[in-house]
């Protein structure tokens, strides 16, 4: 399973990584999928303002930022300092104690179940993984678009522009990685706990800070929590981790977020992931208009989820903690 959509990339390399080419001029690619794909969106280059607001203020009303302000609890400075690699490799500017924070929970962030294959972990992609996300990402739209292989390397080079320019967005918006531990023991490697193999991504954006500048039509509002680019690993798709992708992005949503309502597309075309999505509580709030075929786009659907407000810690810590295993196309 995946979310699709129309590919749109508007990207300008800003990335001081020394494998991509910098470039003066902004690169534009526009496709229209046949099957399931991940969408990849213009991304804009978000800018960090120190603010002594709330996670539940609006990011309009957030004071100007302030070139002085330093974190100054030792809560903030434990963070700054386990998020140190973090900081050095991403394009960050100015974090506030309370992005600090946020950058720590999502660093800690685990969601774990337990599936036929073996054992699921849904964690945020570091820094030294954007090669492999990449690799899953290009792979998985070439394959949706029944294009040929020659247009693999073109494909990454655009999805590994887009992964470093939003990684700037953090810890507004953030990618989850899904690694499988074999019950046999197989796919792990190197002792870690959530060691395995990848089996698939998302993308979240919690507000308008961590949107993307030029969202698929229907447009979902940006101040509100949108899931995108959910893809599964071929070999791995119909075991449910799509759907456990989808529980993950809502529990983190809860996490960090105060905004309930939870947006993401659908293509007309998908009918697995739209039986999912509808299965998880989703619901079609508006649709394309029939005229984008004549951009040689599929017709989308906008859907949207109200989650539960958590009453307590409880019931935030144990939210979706019932294992789910559904045959879904994932």
């Amino acid at each position: 399973m995946a979310a699709a959509s129309t590919l749109s990339l508007a990207l300008t390399p800003t990335s001081s990584d020394p494998s991509l080419p910098s470039s003066r001029h902004r690169s534009r690619l526009f496709l229209s999928p046949l099957s399931h794909n991940p969408h990849f969106l213009s991304s804009q280059r978000s800018r960090f303002r120190l603010s002594p607001k709330s996670s539940c203020t609006s990011a309009s009303s957030q004071s100007p930022p302030s070139v002085s302000d330093e974190p100054t609890s030792s809560s903030a400075s434990a963070a700054y300092s386990s998020l140190e690699d973090w900081l050095k490799t991403g394009n960050y500017n100015f974090l506030s104690n309370e992005e600090l924070l946020k950058l720590q929970s999502l660093q800690d962030f685990r969601y774990r179940r337990e599936l036929g294959i073996g054992s699921l972990c849904i964690r945020v992609m570091r820094p030294d993984e954007t090669d492999v996300t990449v690799k899953l990402l290009s792979e998985s739209f070439v394959e949706s678009m029944k294009l040929p292989d020659w247009y693999l390397p073109l494909v990454s080079y655009l999805v590994k522009q887009y992964l470093f320019e939003r990684r700037a967005a953090i810890p507004h918006a953030v990618t989850l990685l899904g690694f499988v531990k074999w019950k046999d023991g197989g796919g792990g490697g190197g002792g870690e706990e959530e060691a395995g193999e990848l089996a698939g991504t998302v993308e979240i954006c919690f507000n308008k800070r961590g949107a993307n500048d030029s969202p698929p039509t229907p447009t979902p509002p940006k101040d509100s929590p949108y899931i995108c680019n959910m893809t599964v690993n071929k070999p791995l798709r119909r075991r449910g981790i799509g759907w456990n992708l989808l529980k993950a992005s809502e529990e983190l949503i809860s996490q960090m977020s105060c905004v309930r309502e939870v947006y993401l597309h659908c293509r007309m075309v998908d009918s697995a992931p739209f039986n999912m999505y509808t299965r998880a509580g989703y619901n079609v709030v508006k649709t394309d208009s029939i005229l984008v075929l004549l951009l040689l786009q599929s017709r989308k659907h906008l859907m949207l989820k109200k989650l539960p407000v958590p009453t307590n810690d409880l019931e935030l810590e144990m939210s979706g903690s019932d294992p789910e295993h559904v045959q879904v196309g994932a």
